[in-house]
């Protein structure tokens, strides 16, 4: 009998659909349950139409009532799924025995799940079975149980791949959302910690979770960040770095704007300073904003050693900056324009050197550079047990074998070299990327203008830093504008208890975060 009560269910669901196979709209999707089985049943299942993960099951609630628990395969957990929802219902609970008249609370009480909602809408139940939930339909009824079952597999917590960790915790953010907001919430204990969850994408919606800390964090900025994020209207969002170019101040800027790290103390040392972080979906990298040039050239281990040691450190993280931008326009302004610069020894053996090199020096140093990033790419894009060693050994190789050619001069290839090495230095793949397009600029100035074309690139670039906004905030601050306040934390960094107030840039109530100075023992 009950066999037969289905067979017809679905029989006259499927002439439903033949009906109305050409007389589908983008209105069934928003329609309101009618209480009808036959007439809700068909609405799910024509939006699902080609799916072969939809997956449903008819049973009896009580030898009464007619359901439908309806899932997508692969996205629920099917042995929570028997366990919280299916048994309760099948073994005709004494609760529900009791009772000739059912309501929807008295199903919903039966369920062991942790998280059971209501839903009026054939959408409401559409997205929550893409988020791998549960939907029961029971006929009768003009509303469903929105059951929260989840489960799909998902990479564990690891050590962040594109941040290597010296000092501090080991652990990077991964792809699934809850695990990188747990990590965060371990870290604040603290109900100021506000995580806020959006939607983004018309096809993926994506959940983006904006966090902040109330008290800390400016309200008119964490109103900015909410305003651009709705603003974006895309048709899916795959990762954090679609986000970026959409709410950058500048995105015409070579320099980051938007800092994207895996290091879950990176973010919560952030957010401390009252900034905020955004949390994307299916993402390893969360974004913080607003960010200071400063801030990107800041190492979370910085504030694990010893200040001295950190200090010492940031020095030469500059230095190189420097050299990694300039080194090899300044062999190219030396070798074409201003000789008499070099010692004259030196200029003997760099002479001697470039005598059967063919090429003007910007020509040699461009071939030199332009291989190198090649290199640099296909050691990241070979597999990792013969990435690294395809690009040190290819680097040996072509270097000597250029040498002893005459189509490169032995100086410039260890110009390059150095060069290479001081790209490494940076905290920030963003601002590596950033460097590396610059130093080609300052080349092609310096084969044009020698040490004046060097000057002008160098004046360009701190124009545009002066000029440039994160969120509102300075890119330079707190040199430009100065604020001599926070200056404990640019290019050294003092001890934990003499940084007893926040960055006033980005934190400007509530900057007391130290209660005291340190005592003397």
């Amino acid at each position: 009998m009950k066999m037969n009560r289905w067979m017809k269910l679905l029989s006259s669901t499927q002439k439903v659909m033949n009906k109305n196979s050409n007389t589908h709209t983008n209105k069934d999707e928003t329609d309101y349950l009618t209480g009808t089985l036959e007439e809700d049943f068909y609405k799910i299942r024509r939006m699902f139409e080609g799916s072969s993960d939809f997956s449903y099951r008819k049973f009896d609630i009580n030898k009464t009532y007619t359901a439908i628990i309806l899932y997508l395969d692969g996205l629920v957990d099917m042995k929570r799924m028997e366990n919280s929802i299916l048994e309760p219902l099948l073994n005709h609970n004494q609760d529900l025995q009791k009772k000739t008249h059912l309501t929807i609370v008295d199903i919903e009480d039966v369920i062991s799940s942790g998280q059971v909602e209501k839903g009026e809408t054939i959408q409401q139940l559409a997205d929550h079975l893409f988020i791998g939930g549960t939907v029961i339909l029971i006929d009768g009824f003009k509303q469903t149980l929105l059951i929260s079952e989840q489960s799909w597999p998902q990479r564990s917590v690891d050590e962040p791949a594109s941040e290597a960790v010296v000092l501090g915790p080991r652990e990077g953010f991964t792809e699934n959302i809850r695990t990188n907001t747990s990590m965060l919430r371990r870290r604040i204990k603290s109900p100021q910690l506000k995580l806020e969850s959006m939607k983004l994408g018309r096809l993926s919606k994506t959940e983006i979770v904006i966090t902040y800390i109330e008290g800390i964090a400016e309200s008119s900025l964490v109103e900015e960040v909410r305003s651009r994020l709705r603003r974006i209207d895309i048709d899916a969002i795959e990762d954090s770095g679609y986000i970026v170019e959409f709410i950058e101040d500048n995105p015409y800027s070579v320099f980051p704007q938007v800092l994207q790290t895996e290091r879950p103390d990176r973010v919560v040392g952030n957010l401390l300073e009252g900034r905020v972080g955004i949390i994307v979906e299916n993402s390893p990298f969360v974004l913080v904003v607003p960010v200071t040039f400063f801030q990107m050239m800041a190492s979370p281990e910085d504030y694990y050693g010893r200040f001295l040691m950190a200090s010492f450190i940031r020095c030469i993280r500059y230095l190189f900056l420097l050299i990694a931008l300039l080194f090899p326009s300044i062999y190219i302004a030396v070798t074409t324009f201003h000789q008499e610069l070099l010692p004259t020894n030196l200029l003997f053996s760099v002479a001697a050197s470039r005598e059967k090199v063919p090429f003007p020096a910007v020509v040699e140093a461009l071939l030199m550079e332009i291989t190198f990033e090649a290199l640099r790419e296909a050691g990241l894009r070979l597999p990792r047990p013969i990435g690294s060693t395809v690009s040190i050994v290819g680097a040996l190789v072509i270097g000597q074998a250029a040498v002893e050619a005459g189509i490169v001069s032995a100086p410039l290839v260890i110009v390059v070299s150095i060069t290479g090495i001081a790209s490494f230095m940076f905290p920030s793949y963003s601002l590596t990327g950033a460097i590396r397009l610059l130093r080609f600029l300052m080349m092609f100035l310096a084969a044009l203008l020698g040490f004046y074309g060097i000057l002008l690139g160098v004046f360009f670039i701190l124009v545009h830093l002066v000029q440039l906004r994160s969120f509102g905030v300075p890119y330079l601050a707190p040199i430009a504008p100065f604020n001599f306040n926070n200056l404990k934390d640019v290019i050294i960094r003092v001890p934990w208890w003499g940084m007893n107030e926040r960055p006033e840039q980005t934190a400007k109530r509530n900057l007391k975060r130290l209660a005291s100075k340190r005592r003397k023992y």
